[in-house]
């Protein structure tokens, strides 16, 4: 397995084109979270159309790259993304959240093929993805792990456990990356828990840390294509995004967390998304 050949701008439509997926579905099923699932775009049309070795044809290969999305309040935007990306038929994202569907408000694993763990409860994704590294490495498997974190999902205390964990099993196939949208459920980041400085103290905890734009495609396909880095260390990525990004009235909005967008707003956002 390889990761696809690149095109900047067609994989900004794929972006595009998730938001538009995003904005339906929480209309549609009268589901919260929007915001925090429209910040992480980028970062999974980065793995999903460049970093990660997978093949929708194949999806349980042993060998392929896990991704594990911790921040799982942010669901939609996994299951668009695997739906554009060929895991299951886009038409199945008309099911979302209905009840006893194939696609729950929060992920479940194996809901749909793509799908790694359940996920939901802030500070497990890490750790869990620990388990699948160390598990590779005692059955001889090339695959690596992405996890990608809230920056509030890193209050919890188990994130911090396991970021003592990867480098001291020197785990060098495990990547996070934080969606840093500096925004938690009752306010900014900064001031419910002291994050600051992030990057650094994932390096503090011996991890080789980056800080990139989260909505700059090339940016984030760079440094994604240095896991591992030959360092021996795993590697943290803190993404700085924007709650809401693309829709320019749900933008750094921390509204948006629980607001429903109306049939209007839905229309509005699709044009300035070009969908309509």
């Amino acid at each position: 397995m390889s990761a696809p050949e690149v095109d900047i701008s067609a994989l900004e439509g794929v972006a595009r084109r998730l938001r538009g997926h995003l904005v339906e579905l929480s209309h549609r099923a009268r589901t919260p979270h929007l915001g925090s699932s429209l910040s992480c775009v980028e970062i999974l049309v980065a793995a999903y159309w460049s970093a990660l070795r997978i093949d929708p044809e194949r999806p349980d290969d042993p060998d392929r790259d896990r991704f594990i999305l911790s921040k799982g309040h942010a669901s939609t935007t996994l299951y668009a993304a695997l739906a554009e990306r060929g895991m299951f038929p886009v038409s199945t994202l008309s099911e979302y959240a209905r009840p006893g569907s194939c696609l729950p408000e929060h992920p479940v694993d194996g809901c749909v093929p793509g799908v790694e763990v359940t996920s939901g409860s802030l500070g497990h994704g890490l750790p869990l993805g620990l388990g699948m590294a160390l598990a590779g490495r005692l059955q001889k498997r090339p695959y690596r792990v992405l996890v990608v974190l809230s920056d509030g999902e890193c209050n919890e205390g188990s994130i911090w456990e396991a970021a003592m964990l990867a480098p001291a099993k020197g785990l060098d196939q495990v990547a996070v990356v934080i969606d840093a949208n500096r925004w938690q459920a009752t306010g900014r980041s900064t001031e419910v828990m002291a994050l600051e400085p992030l990057a650094a103290k994932w390096s503090a905890f011996g991890w080789t840390s980056h800080e990139v734009d989260g909505h700059d495609l090339g940016a984030l396909i760079d440094v994604f294509s240095r896991i591992p880095d030959g360092s021996g260390r795993p590697i943290a990525i803190v993404a700085h995004t924007v709650k809401g990004k693309g829709i320019s009235f749900m933008e750094d909005d921390n509204n948006w967390h629980y607001r429903i967008p109306t049939a209007d707003e839905v229309d509005r956002a699709l044009g300035e998304l070009g969908l309509r």
